[in-house]
């Protein structure tokens, strides 16, 4: 048998470290925070990472979504399978984050720019919810010249597909329709996360522009109705947003568009282009006192399903790891997977 190809997933996001600690009602409302949200960092909440690590024990945890989703699939694929891409500071933060990713056997390529402090997000957990701010930092510097350096874009055309986090389109759209484009001229599946809420709301005109290259396209309910919402699409049911989503126009016609919207415990939806039937896959529940963390559940789906779609399982499978990464990920604390490794075996 020959042996696999490397770095056959390339990932796009913004690295950060995460400063997360379990919070209160009190802390939410001193930030101006909702308990179950994502959202950058404004002048009001310069002083919560500070504070979460002086007076909330917060743990500092490899982040980024995008980074928590390529380390998962890593965590299913063969070593080295997945190559990320983002920008970072030159800092010990950083130093975290390439440590953390190199445990996990996750090669990363970040922009190091040497006067910008790398990015962190400050997590704020509530029983099952998770508030999350972000200041970017050297995140928010990543750019297309990276991304064209000749050892980086030998890395874009040696891959077999792409996922992009769409936190990445407060930061460099140009770099996003790169990747677009080269999934579509050769084929590749484009995987692309919707992310927040605010991502639909605020980033509608660079998200609309790589719409019509996503083969796959990731989304919670509150992702989805926000984007249902802010393209006045009069939908609230989540099959019907799923279904709308599959079925917007589309550059490259070999590919079928899946819409994939998750809903916590509730079904994961799954819609496909022209397909009038949306399928529903249930959630193997978890038991109350297993439920550790919920920070990154989303991400680790993601890593599951990308893992997947680069091994070439049916649409079924594919979300069936989704689903199995995502339960390993709650019961561990922040967005991180057990070690010893577990095996990915298919849910009955």
């Amino acid at each position: 048998m020959s042996p696999t190809k490397e770095f056959r997933l390339l990932a796009l996001e913004n690295p950060l470290l995460d400063i997360q600690a379990f919070g209160d009602e009190a802390l939410l409302k001193k930030y101006d925070l909702k308990a179950n949200d994502a959202i950058l960092a404004e002048e009001k909440h310069q002083s919560i990472y500070e504070d979460l690590l002086n007076n909330f024990d917060a743990k500092l945890i490899a982040g980024g979504a995008a980074q928590n989703t390529a380390r998962g699939a890593q965590y299913i694929l063969e070593p080295n399978s997945v190559v990320y891409l983002g920008g970072a500071g030159d800092d010990k933060y950083a130093a975290i984050l390439r440590d953390a990713c190199k445990q996990a056997g996750l090669r990363v390529e970040y922009r190091v720019d040497p006067k910008i402090p790398t990015g962190r997000c400050g997590v704020v957990i509530t029983g099952h919810n998770r508030s999350m701010v972000t200041e970017l930092g050297a995140a928010n510097h990543y750019d297309l010249e990276h991304l064209k350096r000749p050892d980086i874009w030998q890395l874009v055309e040696n891959a077999e597909a792409y996922y992009v986090g769409g936190y990445h389109f407060t930061v460099c759209p140009p770099a996003i329709q790169e990747l677009a484009k080269q999934a579509a001229e050769h084929n590749k599946p484009f995987i692309l996360s919707l992310s927040a809420p605010f991502i639909c709301q605020f980033f509608k005109e660079p998200l609309d522009a790589s719409a019509p290259y996503w083969d796959y396209v990731i989304g919670n309910e509150g992702e989805a109705a926000a984007y249902s919402e802010s393209h006045g699409l009069g939908l609230t049911d989540v099959k019907e947003i799923a279904k709308a989503l599959a079925n917007l126009p589309k550059v490259n016609t070999q590919r079928k568009r899946v819409a994939i919207i998750t809903q916590g415990t509730e079904p994961t939806v799954v819609a496909v282009q022209g397909e009038d039937e949306v399928k529903e896959y249930p959630v193997h529940p978890l038991a109350k006192e297993e439920i550790n963390d919920t920070n990154g559940a989303g991400d680790a789906f993601a890593g599951g399903f990308c893992a997947g779609i680069v091994d070439g399982k049916s649409l079924e499978e594919a979300v069936d790891m989704g689903q199995w990464l995502a339960r390993l990920s709650i019961k561990e604390l922040g967005p991180s997977y057990p070690f010893p490794k577990q095996t990915y075996t298919r849910s009955q």
